[in-house]
């Protein structure tokens, strides 16, 4: 591919979104747009390629690590921390247009952040989404990373920090590494304590979402509460 600056002025990336739009970009454009510059006879667009194949495509790119990016020939540390911040930028991003609506009535919102929160996470994590009394979303943690079972768990961690938080209901989610949503009977079973013991303390579990990086499962809407 040669330098950037050996490109027709108009196909360079930063010419081209200027002429045409950011929209007009490919990925490994917009890529390289970050990445700024190459290095050695490389250019900005090889090595967003490179970037590219590294994560096995756009869906895993916000899954690299610190690490994974140093292994890439030609990113530093700068150029790791910009990426990285990238894709945590898009992740908060996305997760502020979950604050201002109902959740229940208007899901997409919230299912498409926690894609990005936890889809591409590559052990299971168990976080819970606390709602105030409108079902507006005021916060969420990461409560337990690892298998998820009745040992790993515990109810009192999920509701003392919706005591914590004031929220008048939760919603649980995890994540399949596997990207196989189907819920084993651990998580029927997880499910079934936690609506029980929000029933006696009077904070109510709407729903519990199993994600991956592609789709989603509802407890709630396949009739498993």
């Amino acid at each position: 591919m040669g330098l950037v600056k050996e490109i027709p002025r108009e196909e360079r990336p930063r010419e081209k979104a200027e002429k045409y739009g950011i929209k007009s970009l490919s990925n490994v454009e917009l890529l390289a747009i970050l990445i700024r510059s190459g290095f050695e006879g490389t250019s900005s667009l090889e090595l967003a390629e490179n970037v590219l194949k590294k994560s096995n495509g756009l869906t895993y790119l916000s899954r690299l690590s610190m690490h994974e990016l140093f292994e890439i020939k030609g990113i530093k540390k700068a150029k790791a921390l910009e990426l990285l911040a990238c894709f945590e930028l898009a992740k908060r991003m996305t997760f502020c247009e979950t604050t201002d609506h109902d959740v229940m009535d208007n899901p997409n919102a919230l299912v498409q952040w926690l894609k990005l929160e936890l889809g591409n996470e590559l052990q299971e994590n168990f976080l819970v989404v606390y709602l105030n009394v409108k079902n507006y979303v005021i916060g969420f943690d990461i409560l337990f990373k690892g298998t998820v079972d009745s040992s790993v768990v515990h109810p009192r961690e999920v509701f003392r920090e919706a005591y914590l938080k004031s929220s008048s209901r939760i919603i649980l989610v995890h994540n399949h590494p596997s990207t196989n949503l189907v819920p084993s009977q651990a998580d029927i079973e997880i499910t079934q304590k936690l609506v029980e013991c929000g029933e006696v303390i009077g904070i109510e579990v709407l729903d519990h979402l199993i994600v991956s990086n592609h789709s989603y499962f509802s407890f709630k809407s396949k009739g498993l509460m």
